[in-house]
C-alpha cells in the first residue's frame, strides 16, 4: 500500500489480528502480538508516529471490546468502535498539525469507513482458520451445543439415561466454570458429548437400565470393567467420526483420567481374596490438562455418585462433594493441569450448592 497509495493505508484492515487471536487464543496474546506489529510497520510507513499512536489505540479498544463473537451484533459493535477510535484520532491530529477542521479530508474518512466494512471479514476468516488449523471458536461452540444436532439427538434415542447425565453435568461445569473464570462454554460442550461411548452399549450403564437386572450379573467382574472402560475409547472413535474438534476430543479422553473403575475392582477383590490387577480396572489416560477438563473430571463423579444418595440432606451433600473431589486430588488426578488449590475448594463449594438446588433442599425449620 506504501507504494501503490500511502492514503490506503488507512483502508488496512489490522485490527482483524487482535480480533482473530483473541477469538482464539488469551487476550494478552493478540494485544502483544498487534503491538509487535504496528512497531514493525512503524518503520516502513510515513507519518510512523501518528500511525503506530493509532493502530494500538484502536488494537486496545479491539481487544477491551470483542466478547462473545457467537453474537453477530457484538462484532458490529466492536467495528463501529475501532471506526470511532479512527475518526476521533485523525480529527484530533489534523486540529493538531493544521490548527483547525478545514484540512480534514472526507476521502480519508471514507477509508476509515472501508476499514471497519473490511474489518467484518474477520467472521469468514475465523471459520476459515477453524478448518486449517483444527481450531476452535465460541461460534463453533455454540452450534455443538445445540441438543438437536444428529449426534445429540442419536444419544438421545439410543442412551436417555446417559443423555439426561450429561445435560446435568453440563449444567453442574457451566456454573463451576464461570465461577474461577474457566472458559464455561468449551466446559459445558464438552460435558454434553463426554459420555457418547456409552451409546455402543447403553444397557451396561446403570442410567440407562430400566429394570432392576443388570446384564454384568451375567460377566465377571474383569469383563465388566472393560466395557465401562472401553465407553472412552469408543467415545474418542465416534468423536472422529462425527468430525468433533479436538479440545472437544480432549474431555471424553480425560473425564476419568487414570482413576480404576471402583465397583468392579473391589468386586474382584471379593471373589478371588486378592488384589486384582490394578491396570485391568483402570482408565487409559490422560489425566486432564486444562481447568475445564478438571471442572468436568469433578462434576462428571459428583453428579453420577450423587444418584446413590438416601435421603440426602445438605450435610449429606456437602461431606459427598468433599469425600469425591479429595479422593481424585489424593489420586494426583489435578497435577497435570492448572488449577490451584483455593480454585478445587471454591469448585467443591459451587458443586454443592448446586447439587443442593437439584434436590431441593432446604434448611429444617425447629418446630
Amino acid at each position: 500500500m506504501v507504494n501503490y497509495e500511502v492514503n490506503f493505508l488507512y483502508a488496512v484492515p489490522i485490527c482483524i489480528l487482535p480480533l482473530i487471536l483473541k477469538t482464539f487464543f488469551d487476550p494478552r496474546l493478540g494485544l502483544f502480538t498487534h503491538v509487535i506489529t504496528i512497531l514493525t510497520l512503524g518503520f516502513i510507513v510515513p507519518n510512523s508516529f501518528e500511525f503506530v499512536f493509532l493502530q494500538i489505540i484502536a488494537g486496545i479498544v479491539t481487544i477491551q471490546s470483542v466478547t462473545q463473537l457467537q453474537n453477530r451484533a457484538n462484532l458490529f459493535i466492536t467495528v463501529g468502535r475501532i471506526v470511532f477510535v479512527y475518526l476521533i484520532g485523525y480529527i484530533a491530529f489534523t486540529i493538531i498539525h493544521e490548527g483547525g477542521v478545514s484540512e480534514i479530508e472526507l476521502t480519508i474518512i471514507g477509508l476509515f469507513f472501508l476499514n471497519g466494512l473490511l474489518t467484518l471479514f474477520a467472521q469468514p476468516l475465523i471459520y476459515l482458520c477453524e478448518k486449517i488449523f483444527g481450531l476452535v471458536s465460541d461460534v463453533s461452540l455454540l452450534e455443538l451445543s445445540d441438543t438437536n444436532s444428529p449426534l445429540l439427538k442419536e444419544l438421545s434415542d439410543r442412551a436417555p439415561g446417559t443423555f439426561h447425565h450429561s445435560l446435568q453435568v453440563a449444567n453442574l461445569a457451566e456454573t463451576a466454570a464461570n465461577e474461577i473464570g474457566a472458559n464455561s462454554l468449551l466446559v459445558r460442550v464438552g460435558a454434553l458429548y463426554h459420555d457418547i461411548g456409552k451409546m455402543n452399549a447403553p444397557t451396561y450403564f446403570s442410567e440407562n437400565q430400566a429394570s432392576r437386572l443388570s446384564p454384568h450379573e451375567e460377566l465377571s467382574p474383569a469383563e465388566s470393567a472393560k466395557i465401562i472402560i472401553d465407553h472412552v475409547t469408543n467415545g474418542i472413535v465416534i468423536a472422529k467420526k462425527h468430525k468433533l474438534p479436538k479440545r472437544i476430543i480432549d474431555f471424553i479422553r480425560t473425564h476419568h483420567g487414570t482413576s480404576k473403575v471402583y465397583y468392579f475392582y473391589k468386586k474382584a477383590e471379593e471373589i478371588s481374596g486378592e488384589t486384582p490387577d490394578t491396570k485391568s480396572y483402570s482408565y487409559l489416560g490422560p489425566k486432564p490438562f486444562s481447568k475445564e477438563t478438571a471442572i468436568l473430571m469433578m462434576s462428571d463423579a459428583v453428579e453420577a455418585a450423587s444418584k446413590s444418595l438416601k435421603e440426602p440432606t445438605i450435610d449429606k451433600i456437602q461431606n459427598f462433594v468433599e469425600s469425591i473431589v479429595n479422593k481424585q486430588v489424593e489420586e494426583k488426578q489435578f497435577n497435570d493441569c492448572n488449577i490451584t488449590l483455593a480454585e478445587i475448594e471454591t469448585l467443591k463449594k459451587v458443586l454443592s450448592k448446586k447439587l443442593i438446588n437439584v434436590y431441593h433442599l432446604r434448611v429444617a425449620y425447629p418446630k
